[in-house]
């Protein structure tokens, strides 16, 4: 790779993706192994398959990744832990991960092994990008839904390396906030099972099917020359569960992009041909939210790809890429045999002939034929770029033993270039015992503006939004009330201003954040407040815990996709809790869907509905930089809290709730919980897959 340049970082579902990616030109691929991967329904690797892949890209000069970004549970840690041992055994690149108590294991299994925080972080501040880079990140995968602006301010602000997604699949929520397809059909998106409800017709506004959560698929591919400008690392593809042509097209339009400075017509026609949805968009980047960033897969764009496009797309990686550059030193003496020495610049191989040479009876072995020979690399991946041949006056040899030569170096070059890098690997440290957490258990609640009532006296912390007043947060407190602030989930461009808030604030007695995700933590940290862990940090193993005790949590929420018999195994002293009530978040989205039917902000007023096929009705919560599409119908497991062992404190969360606005005693609100008919117990008993 040429590290002036943008690195080029392709999908790969299966090895026929892999040589594909590299054949077109990719400095880069990213894979998954049989399980951990984010793509679960891809091909993927197996241990023999991962070795292979990894030395097949080191000769070529390519990079491998390996995804291991999905949230884990306890019963999963050993065969993560498997996983990193084969992954150093392959000589992988670096690791990609989500979880952060995997993180926190694979640094202390192979203190050197690279790692890159996934798109799955949800990553879209400074603050965040900032969090990863103190805790021994190497790389950020940043959230697809940022503007050029939010990508060079991050880039400008912090020195941990940048991958932002280039062209592929753009899903509605931000990765790792979605929670839709596990509500409904327990098929985790967090653990690459994702069933893809959003794909199907949803309507808002009365406009009918409008597919208001399908948008097209994403593609900045024209943009390659400003990002690298920016000082973004690399530029990266989705699609591992996509054909290899998608891939080569792909791959090949990068290339272009960066090298010539555009894509030619002939490439983008095979790009919308392989894979389309009713065309590509650039409204995140572009600052261009709205209806034209919504699309979905017609008839037309599926007949387009048939075996005549896919056949004519192999023809581009049906040949070596000659991309390794080599010299050959060629010495030939009579009587002696031949040597030849090849080097990449960085291996050096030496090759003696089988015979001696020979004193020519009539015309000797010219410096062009024997250079001739040796510049016949093309079906492997060797560009010869330097040639010397020592020659004795008068002497001779056949041109096969040249080739012979030539062959037995670059294989013995191969061998030496496949072999994998080595990384040290300690064991991880066993987790702790299981330990009885804190009684009584405590009662948080969470609420949508500072306007509460006496009933929330009661709890022992409400979380009222950042942006309140200090004169607000100052007379909730004289009045009795136990007040935190919480952090808004979808944070862009925000830093400065939330970073202010928590100094008001902190300046008005309030110590206690929520914190829902990793640029929130930045923040409390820096204002050292006492950090609350948001459930949709995906709390699910052990590890987690420990990680979050490590960075000073006073307590943690845990993913709404953990099960009751996984809390009562989980280790570790923090205290941990659970979301008793309230309309879970099923997405977190930056393009609001009712942009979809033309909806405007002023029209919609901040609050909407969303409906399927069946007449079931999601709201639409609007937090101003993004939106939230809440369930149809609330979870309630507050009559189930006996249940519930090992754990701390019930958070309710109030968001849509009327009737909240008046009540002045818990009590109330137990009474209304408890005539509830209509409600979901969540995934607290039948889990995800």
């Amino acid at each position: 790779m040429n590290n002036d340049k943008i690195e080029i970082l392709a999908p790969a579902g299966g090895f026929d993706s892999v040589v594909a990616a590299v054949r077109c030109g990719a400095d880069a691929v990213y894979l998954g192994a049989k399980e951990f991967s984010a793509r679960a329904s891809a091909q993927n690797f197996d241990d023999d398959e991962l070795v292979k892949a990894a030395e097949y890209c080191h000769q070529r000069n390519v990079l491998v990744y390996l995804t291991v970004n999905t949230v884990v549970f306890d019963s999963e840690l050993e065969g993560v832990a498997k996983l990193i041992k084969q992954a150093c055994k392959a000589g992988i690149d670096a690791v990609i991960v989500q979880n952060m108590g995997v993180a926190m294991m694979i640094k202390e299994m192979a203190p050197k092994l690279p790692l890159h925080g996934s798109t799955q972080m949800s990553v879209h501040t400074l603050s965040g990008a900032k969090a990863l880079y103190e805790m021994g990140f190497k790389r950020v995968v940043l959230a697809r839904e940022l503007t050029k602006d939010e990508i060079r301010t991050i880039a400008e602000g912090c020195p941990i390396e940048l991958e932002v997604f280039v062209h592929g699949a753009l899903c509605m929520s931000m990765s790792g906030q979605c929670y839709f397809s596990a509500m409904l059909g327990s098929r985790s998106g967090s653990r690459g099972a994702c069933a893809q409800p959003c794909r199907l017709p949803f309507s808002v506004g009365g406009v009918k099917d409008c597919h208001a959560l399908s948008l097209k698929d994403n593609s900045i591919i024209d943009y390659l020359g400003e990002l690298q400008a920016m000082g973004v690392a690399s530029a990266k593809i989705e699609g591992r569960m996509k054909r290899p042509e998608y891939v080569a097209c792909a791959v090949r339009a990068c290339v272009e992009s960066r090298d010539w400075g555009g894509v030619s017509p002939e490439t983008q026609r095979l790009l919308e041909s392989v894979f389309s949805r009713t065309g590509f968009t650039d409204g995140y980047y572009t600052d261009r939210r709205g209806k034209d960033m919504f699309g979905f897969r017609r008839k037309e764009n599926v007949v387009s790809a048939d075996e005549k496009l896919f056949s004519k797309i192999r023809s581009l990686y049906k040949d070596e890429n000659q991309r390794v550059k080599v010299s050959f030193e060629l010495n030939g003496k009579i009587g002696e045999n031949p040597v030849l020495t090849v080097s990449d610049g960085c291996n050096r191989v030496k090759i003696t002939g089988d015979t001696p040479c020979q004193r020519a009876v009539n015309k000797p072995l010219s410096e062009e034929k024997c250079k001739a020979q040796l510049e016949k690399t093309g079906s492997t991946q060797y560009y010869p770029e330097k040639i010397i041949c020592s020659l004795e006056q008068g002497v001779t040899m056949p041109l096969s033993a040249i080739n012979k030569l030539r062959r037995q170096a670059l294989e013995e070059l191969d061998k030496i270039r496949g072999t994998a890098k080595k990384y040290s690997v300690n064991e991880p440290s066993p987790l702790p015992r299981l330990v009885t957490r804190n009684k009584p258990i405590k009662r948080y609640a969470r609420v949508k503006s500072a306007k509460i009532e006496k009933a929330f006296k009661d709890f022992d912390m409400v979380f009222v939004p950042v942006f309140t007043s200090s004169e607000q947060l100052v007379s909730l407190k004289e009045q009795g009330y136990k007040i935190g602030v919480e952090i808004p989930p979808a944070m862009f461009s925000l830093d400065d201003k939330i970073a202010e808030a928590l100094k008001n604030a902190k300046n008005a007695g309030i110590n206690d954040v929520y914190c829902p995700n990793i640029g929130a933590v930045y923040l409390a940290h820096r204002e050292d407040m006492r950090i609350h862990g948001g459930f949709r940090l995906n709390f699910t193993n052990s590890r987690d815990i420990l990680w979050a005790e490590s960075m000073g949590f006073a307590d943690a929420e845990l993913s709404v996709e953990i099960t009751i018999n996984q809390i009562k195994e989980l280790r570790g002293s923090l205290p941990v809790g659970i979301v008793s009530y309230g309309y879970l978040p099923l997405m977190l989205t930056r393009n609001c869907p009712n942009k979809c039917a033309g909806i405007s902000c002023k029209a919609c007023k901040g609050k909407w509905e969303l409906q399927d096929r069946k007449g079931k009705k999601f709201i639409l919560l609007c937090g101003k930089s993004a939106t939230e599409i809440l369930n149809c119908v609330p979870l309630k497991m507050t009559d189930k809290a006996d249940l519930f062992e090992n754990i701390s404190f019930h958070t309710y969360s109030f968001t849509v709730e009327n009737y909240v606005e008046s009540v002045e005693t818990i009590g109330e609100i137990h009474s209304y919980l408890l005539d509830l008919k209509d409600f979901t117990r969540g995934l607290y008993f039948r889990g995800v897959k």
